[in-house]
């Protein structure tokens, strides 16, 4: 029997999130403590993404937008439902309208404890040092912190959240699902799959994720014709969807092009198979949560430094477990083609892939988040502060 009630409310529910959900509700249940997920809409280029997901017993909410000086400000409507928790789990961010009456509520008249979960500091833009003091003090005034990573958990006691009241999470995906669907490839799928798409193995790259603006999709197209004038039959296999989803599939029905277009993946068997046919993967824009398949598929991503990274970029370390170049397409291209030249290189950094692997799976994530939640709701635990990565990792 429940006798506590946690509500999680993500800005939406996307595909890769539904396992991690799944996971926490299970642990939470056992230990007498009801979850329910509540989530918004997609807007913008996440919506055309088309990655949403579907978890049972997870409510839609009615949302608003608001654009306001070039920002777009979301309400979503929780009503009187927050009440009837006895804590609340909201997105780190300034736009969430929401989370303004949740935060003064819990100061004024003791309704539910307010954690926020999030990057901690912002990485897709710069910030102006209003908006900075903006979200040190958003931030400061929730319960509790959930991390995505080490690096966030540093920004959160910054901003003022005591280090008792911090969890770093290890922001991941379905890793066992994806490794598990890895080892049930078969040679000849494999051989099937590279000849329908005309893949070389030792001379093939793949790219999953958003095609919109922060992934740098033309750099992306650029780069691969480059990197096939330096290494003949290279072959480069696009998956996702997004606003430049028609300038890739113009690419790609190019006669004599390299670049294979194979539409949105959200299947983790053909996620695996992806992985499993092509030796490096090409992001030259934003890393995210990507780093995390990267390293379940042992393979090293081929990345830059000055990309708007998510977090997540944290997991990579350049010459161990990726390839992180400075400058433009040509330079870009110079180091993949000179990667998949050198045969024990890539080797060397698939094997960093594997080791690094097992600190990032929805398992561990689920455990550490709940391990936060109990605390807060004086139900046992303690600081979660985990080291959210091994000391060799690139951002420090």
């Amino acid at each position: 029997m429940t006798s506590r009630r946690v509500l999680i409310v993500p800005p939406y529910l996307p595909a890769y999130r539904v396992k991690f959900f799944e996971r926490l509700t299970a642990r939470m249940e056992d230990r007498g403590v009801a979850v329910t997920v509540a989530h918004g809409t997609p807007t913008g280029s996440l919506a055309q993404r088309r990655d949403a997901g579907s978890l049972s017993g997870a409510l839609a909410l009615p949302q608003r937008a608001f654009h306001v000086g070039g920002r777009t400000l979301l309400w979503r409507n929780l009503g009187a439902m927050a009440r009837r928790y006895d804590a609340v789990v909201i997105e780190q961010a300034l736009r969430n309208l929401e989370a303004y009456p949740l935060l003064a509520r819990a100061r004024l008249h003791g309704g539910p404890s307010v954690c926020l979960w999030g990057h901690g500091g912002t990485y897709t833009h710069r910030q102006r040092a209003v908006e900075r003091a903006a979200k040190d003090a958003f931030t400061r005034r929730a319960d509790w912190f959930f991390a995505y990573t080490e690096g966030g958990a540093r920004y959160a006691v910054r901003a003022g959240v005591p280090a008792d009241r911090v969890t770093v999470v290890r922001n991941s995906g379905d890793t066992t699902a994806l490794q598990a669907a890895l080892a049930q490839i078969t040679p000849q799928r494999l051989q099937d799959f590279r000849l329908r798409h005309g893949l070389t193995e030792g001379r093939s790259a793949f790219f999953i994720g958003g095609l919109d603006a922060p992934k740098r999709i033309p750099f992306l197209l650029a780069a691969a014709e480059l990197t096939a004038l330096r290494l003949p039959g290279f072959r480069l296999v696009v998956a996702g969807d997004g606003a430049y989803r028609r300038l890739v599939e113009e690419e790609a029905a190019r006669p004599g092009t390299p670049v294979v277009y194979l539409g949105a993946i959200q299947d983790v068997g053909r996620k695996a198979l992806l992985g499993a046919a092509c030796d490096v993967l090409l992001m030259p824009g934003a890393v995210g949560l990507v780093a995390v398949d990267a390293l379940a598929l042992s393979t090293p991503v081929v990345t830059t430094p000055d990309a708007a990274h998510g977090p997540e970029f944290e997991y990579l370390e350049d010459g161990r477990n990726a390839c992180v170049v400075p400058g433009d397409e040509s330079a870009f291209a110079e180091a993949t083609a000179a990667l998949l030249n050198e045969r024990a290189r890539l080797e060397a950094l698939r094997r960093a892939c594997r080791e690094d692997a097992v600190h990032y799976s929805a398992e561990a994530m689920s455990a550490r988040f709940e391990e936060g939640l109990l605390t807060v709701l004086g139900l046992g635990g303690g600081p979660t502060r985990s080291s959210a990565r091994p000391d060799h990792a690139l951002n420090s």
